[in-house]
Order: C-alpha cells, then structure tokens, then sequence
C-alpha cells in the first residue's frame, strides 16, 4: 500500500507515520509536512510552508491506495478561527477531493469526540463540517475516529488540554470507558488498520473502541 499521511508532525499522526513505516503491508509513506521529517527508506517527505501548495503534486503523482489525515490544532494554537479551519476542515476535504479525483477510494481521519455540524460550539461544530463534507466525496472505504482527550507527549504546549488530560487521569478509575484517555498509539493503530482493510462504507471507531 501506498499511503498519504497528513498530520504526520502532530501527536497521533507521529505514531501513525512510525507504524505505518514499520509495517510490511505498507510500501511507501507520503507525508507532506512544514518541516523535514527524519529521512526513512520508505519515506517520501514533501516539504512545503503551505501545504495546500503540494496539492496537486501529492494527488496526482504518487499512485496512491489510501490517505490517513490526523490533522488537528486549536484556536489559540492557531491564532484565529479562519487559521484554525484552514488546518482542521480545509485542508482534510481539499486533500480529500484531489486524492478521490486521483482514483484513491479509502480514507481515515481523526475528527472528535461530541462532532456535530448542527453544534452551537465552534470546535465540534467545525469536527462535524469536516465529517459531513468527507463523506460527500463518495470514498468507498471512510473511517472516522471520533477520541476523547488524546494521551501522550505533544511537541507543543496546550495548556487547557493539559489541566483536562491531568483531571481525566485523576478520574479515570470512576469515568466511563467512552470518556477516558485514548492514547495516541491506540488511535494510529485504528487509523492504520482502517486504512489496511480498506472496508466498505462509512465507519466510526468511537472513544471506547481506542482505549
């Protein structure tokens, strides 16, 4: 398999790109990034500010199978809601739309615990868009995990989550399964092995299946 991975920077998308380059099943990983990733045999890394600008180069020549997006801020992270859309909604559906003109029929993406377009809230509402708008495509294999509080060691700081994921910690023996921490390996193995199995129609990997 032939894979585009994007996000691979981030917390789970680190852990997807690390098992995906591990894994016979998988021959070549193409992850465009801002900054350069550490070189791998398997790896093919585009290296661009805006990765917008790789669109057309990553759909069309790379002969892809499947795309695996783990893209994912905040607000503050990003500074303004239009940069936080930029990252969270429109770069997984323009991807999304030049990979399935491309020929690619399966895709996996991260969105959110609570995703919903009719939400009243910015962050679900903008998960839920996402969901609604990939699933227009028309991919014939798309899966969608929807974690809670993602677990593990982030390059950047985000304090909210943070003071969220040590209270969660705190709780975890008395929280329902769905509510507790999904670590960032557990979400890269449903992330690969969607994207490996390829199965037909649209499927979500709830908070409780990642734990």
């Amino acid at each position: 398999m032939r894979l585009l991975l994007l996000g691979a920077t981030g917390l789970a998308g680190s852990r997807t790109l690390a098992l995906a380059l591990s894994s016979d099943a998988v021959s070549a990983v193409i992850a465009p990034t801002r900054t350069p990733l550490t070189p791998h045999p398997k790896l093919v890394n585009p290296v661009e500010s805006r990765l917008v600008d790789l669109l057309p180069a990553v759909a069309a020549s790379y002969e892809l199978d499947a795309v695996i997006c783990a893209l994912g801020t905040t607000q503050a992270i990003a500074g303004t809601k239009e940069a936080f859309l930029h990252v969270d909604y429109e770069l997984p559906v323009a991807f999304g739309k030049a990979a399935h003109a491309a020929g690619v029929e399966t895709y996996a993406i991260v969105t959110a615990m609570g995703s919903s377009a009719n939400s009243r809230f910015f962050y679900p509402r903008t998960k839920g868009e996402v969901e609604r708008d990939i699933r227009a495509i028309g991919f014939q294999s798309l899966t969608i995990c929807r974690p809670s509080l993602i677990g593990g060691e982030r390059k950047e700081t985000r304090r909210a989550e943070g003071a969220a994921l040590k209270l969660a910690r705190l709780l975890t023996p008395i929280l329902p399964k769905k509510y507790r921490i999904n670590p960032a390996s557990s979400i890269a193995h449903a992330l690969l092995n969607a994207a490996l199995a390829s199965k037909p129609g649209c499927h979500w990997i709830g908070s409780e299946a990642m734990n």
